[in-house]
């Protein structure tokens, strides 16, 4: 199975889900993990499985990714297996309860990723997921990398079945 992660970070954050998630896919023949930014939407290799994370910046994914998955040519991703992810900041450091409400309703950048990629064509091989920091820049809050790893075995139990 040949995997390619891509990701947007601004801070690290969301490079080290990205790294975590591709470290811990087993039985993997090739994981790739490559910014965003330095694929072609119009013309990349297809793996078996295409994931893409991003920081939640404003409620969607951030600029670059939203770039990406904008110029994907129609139906690119024709079942293509697919996984999105998002790093956002947990509600819990949300001090503003104004925010919170807007945060809540606004939604975060994995769901619109898994949609987008869904409109090319792609499938879903398991739900969207979103891994918690602290503040803006982070850092990730505690066992996020353990649910990271978590969240990669069950892209494993997708292949192995």
């Amino acid at each position: 199975m040949q995997v390619l992660i891509l990701y947007e970070s601004f801070f690290g954050n969301t490079q080290k889900i990205a790294e975590t998630i591709g470290a811990a896919i087993e039985g993997a023949e090739e994981v790739n993990i490559r910014e965003i930014s330095t694929i072609d939407p119009t013309s990349f290799d297809h793996p078996d499985l295409l994931i893409i994370g991003s920081p939640t910046r404003g409620f969607r994914p951030s600029p670059a990714t939203t770039d990406f998955l904008a110029n994907l040519p129609k139906n690119s991703l024709k079942d293509q297996m697919v996984a999105a992810f998002d790093t956002r900041i947990a509600l819990s450091y949300i001090k503003s309860g104004v925010l919170r409400f807007f945060v809540k309703a606004g939604g975060y950048a994995a769901k619109i990723i898994e949609r987008k990629m869904k409109q090319k064509g792609g499938i879903p091989i398991l739900p969207c997921e979103g891994f918690c920091v602290t503040e803006n820049e982070g850092p990730l809050l505690d066992g996020e990398i353990e649910r990271a790893k978590e969240w990669a075995s069950n892209i494993k139990t997708w292949h192995s079945a």
